[in-house]
């Protein structure tokens, strides 16, 4: 009778097991190599990181929020920018001790010949007054504003650098939201939406292009822009690249077309993260 039981008891846990592995025929959601971006982690806001196994410089820079050029010149790693598990990367700038500078004392000479003149104690070169100027007295405020389609028209210039925040968020891309924003472990760490191939892929805010290129696994053709010190966007499947990195861009801008890489359909995924961390496009992204 025993037997009987324990034999009944294993069946139907063989049983289970089965159509539990026969039910997940969904395909994997988009993960990072790295293995420590999941729900519910917090920002990364230290200034070092230990290698782990299966780590690369490019997920890293990724999972830190940090272009991985910086890391690779922080810590003198040359291309193609090989790591190792157990190693330790600086993830800020080094400080730099400069030497202290030796006062220097001018001695001068009085002449005591009694034709001696007196210096001219006139300035040189006297200061131009509209030099000086306060230019912020004719700066005007300017109105945040979310702009819901792709602009087709951007002025192009240089900033000298990253502002204290996003001041405008736009739709990346024009078509239907397939899937959303996950909380858990394994779900999607951004929204794909869905549209034609060839489709502009634009810039959702001003920043600098920190990565393009296609050595994320599971991203394909992917464009990586930095916005602020602390946010990243992220435009991944594009079908071409249209910008390089270190490339200064605007919101609308043009970025990438929209493409199938590293997925069976056409669609772009899109990603917000703050100092690494996924957050909810969604809750940036102007209301349609």
């Amino acid at each position: 009778m025993k037997n009987s039981t324990f034999r009944c008891f294993f069946i139907y846990l063989f049983l289970t097991i089965l159509a539990g592995c026969a039910g997940r025929q969904a395909p994997a959601p988009v993960v990072l190599l790295n293995s420590q971006v999941e729900s519910g982690s917090e920002e990364y806001t230290a200034s070092t990181y230990v290698v782990r196994p299966g780590d690369t410089l490019y997920a890293v820079a990724w999972f830190t929020g940090n272009d991985y050029r910086d890391i690779a010149e922080f810590n003198k790693i040359s291309k193609p920018y090989t790591i190792f598990p157990g190693q330790e990367l600086r993830l800020t700038a080094p400080i730099v001790k400069t030497p202290p500078r030796h006062q220097t004392t001018n001695k001068t000479t009085r002449s005591t010949h009694p034709t001696s003149q007196p210096l001219d104690k006139r300035p040189i070169d006297p200061p131009n007054p509209q030099a000086y100027v306060d230019r912020k007295e004719n700066v005007k405020p300017q109105n945040v504003t979310s702009v819901k389609k792709p602009l087709t028209s951007v002025k192009k210039t240089s900033p000298k650098g990253f502002p204290d925040r996003v001041k405008t968020w736009m739709w990346p891309a024009e078509g239907k939201v397939v899937d959303t924003f996950s909380k858990a472990e394994s779900g999607n760490k951004g929204i794909d939406i869905a549209g034609a191939r060839g489709s502009n892929v634009v810039a959702a805010a001003d920043g600098k292009v920190v990565y393009a290129g296609s050595a994320l696994r599971g991203y394909g053709k992917l464009v990586i822009v930095k916005h602020t010190d602390t946010f990243l966007s992220a435009y991944a499947y594009n079908d071409s690249i249209l910008v390089k990195e270190r490339e200064w861009v605007y919101a609308g801008q043009k970025i990438a077309t929209m493409g199938s890489s590293g997925t069976d359909s056409v669609k772009l995924h899109f990603e917000v993260r703050y100092r690494g961390k996924s957050l909810d496009p969604l809750r940036y992204l102007p209301k349609k």
